[in-house]
């Protein structure tokens, strides 16, 4: 755990600090306020492992073959590791914007870019971006991810939602309504995700004031493949896995994606309740077309009483009340689940049940713990035996992360 003791002394100088930010102003060149942010997180995970394999057919299954299904599947390890290493540059100007991020530390040991965009209004209520931005399908990928309410994304954030991408987006909304839409292609970073595809997001709030707001959603994403394939493989709710509990493994002749979002999500003061679903469809040439779905509910509440705020279709945490003395306190329950079954394809399901407390201290430091409970199933095949074997696997994970924002 010593890459995240480190990253704790460091957090903890830095909320000391009594002139911390969570953004540095640097500089007023003609008319753009040029400002720098950085994100540091360091994450720790702990797995109890639960495998248990059955045969369909009711069969028993030698020790020998046992001991090749755990050396196939292999065993979730506890592991510690930075998580992200974020550093932006921005710039804002009266009629525009723009932004150059880099991640350091992302997981294979690579980095990759971040937002690069540059973003013009061309009136107050339309405006348009160029260059690299999270595209319009995920009210939970859309919001910040220095303010996530539980340490891992859902699992139907990372199976179906299309993060960040190279495109042309153009923006109009008004004080409770929005509408995106958006041509996109590969990631700037080289080898990471590509196909060509459009996108549209709407959003609607039919109530919102200062004591109630409700948020209702719609999205729809079509892109290519890369290289005519397909596959969703999705860790157990825990960034740090180093398993895939479902997998529908290469699907060949995928010639597109289709996915379908629905949003809907309510704030009162203090609490907040999001739901999400998603489903997906994969378009194939010479095989039966695939389809997937997730969906997931999530509640927080700021314990120390700060108010949730709306703006544009995505939400935002608040800053603490009290800063200097206890922070601000959260706790926060969901359940996700996804199914990757379909026809010849055993993808799998897995249902996860999350129950987090985070702690925010002044503007810089954030330490969140989660405890996870998962329960995943897929049916696999290993040669020797006719018959398919039910894989099951049931970890509790404990997950702790220290969060250095600047």
């Amino acid at each position: 755990m010593k890459p995240v003791r480190h990253l704790l002394s460091a957090a903890v100088f830095a909320g000391l600090s009594s002139s911390a930010m969570a953004e540095m102003n640097l500089d007023i060149i003609g008319n753009n306020e040029i400002s720098f942010e950085a994100l540091i997180q360091g994450d720790y995970n702990q797995f109890d492992n639960d495998f248990s394999f059955e045969r369909l057919d009711g069969g028993t299954l030698s020790a020998s073959q046992l001991t090749t299904l755990g050396n196939t599947f292999g065993t979730l390890v506890d592991d510690n590791n930075m998580r992200r290493s974020e550093f932006v540059l921005k710039g804002k100007g009266p009629t525009s914007d723009w932004t150059v991020g880099y991640d350091f530390s992302t997981q294979g040991g690579r980095g990759k870019w971040l937002d690069v965009n540059y973003r013009k209004r061309l009136t107050a209520d339309y405006g348009i971006r160029i260059g690299q931005f999270k595209q319009p399908n995920s009210l939970e990928e859309l919001g910040s991810t220095r303010h996530n309410d539980f340490i891992s994304k859902a699992v139907t954030t990372n199976a179906f939602g299309i993060a960040r991408r190279v495109g042309v987006e153009a923006q109009t909304g008004g004080a409770n309504w929005t509408l995106t839409g958006t041509w996109f292609g590969r990631e700037l970073t080289s080898n990471l995700n590509a196909g060509a595809g459009f996108g549209a997001r709407g959003t609607f709030a039919p109530i919102m004031d200062e004591h109630n707001t409700v948020h209702l959603g719609v999205s729809a994403i079509r892109h290519d493949t890369r290289n005519d394939l397909y596959r969703n493989r999705q860790r157990p709710d825990a960034d740090l896995a180093n398993l895939r509990l479902v997998d529908t493994g290469d699907l060949k002749d995928a010639d597109s994606v289709t996915t379908l979002g629905l949003e809907a999500a309510w704030i009162g003061g203090p609490v907040k309740v999001v739901g999400e679903y998603m489903n997906s469809t994969i378009a194939r040439d010479f095989a039966e077309d695939f389809k997937g779905d997730s969906w997931y509910v999530s509640s927080v509440w700021n314990v120390t009483g700060e108010a949730f705020t709306y703006r544009q279709g995505i939400f935002n945490t608040p800053l603490p009340n009290d800063p200097g003395y206890k922070g601000m306190y959260q706790l926060g329950l969901r359940y996700d689940t996804i199914d990757l079954d379909e026809g010849m394809v055993n993808g799998g399901t897995q249902d996860s049940l999350t129950a987090g407390v985070n702690w925010y201290w002044r503007q810089n430091l954030k330490v969140m713990l989660n405890y996870v409970m998962v329960d995943a199933d897929r049916d696999v095949r290993i040669s020797g035996v006719a018959s398919p074997i039910r894989m099951s696997n049931d970890p509790n994970i404990l997950e702790m992360r220290v969060q250095i924002m600047l």
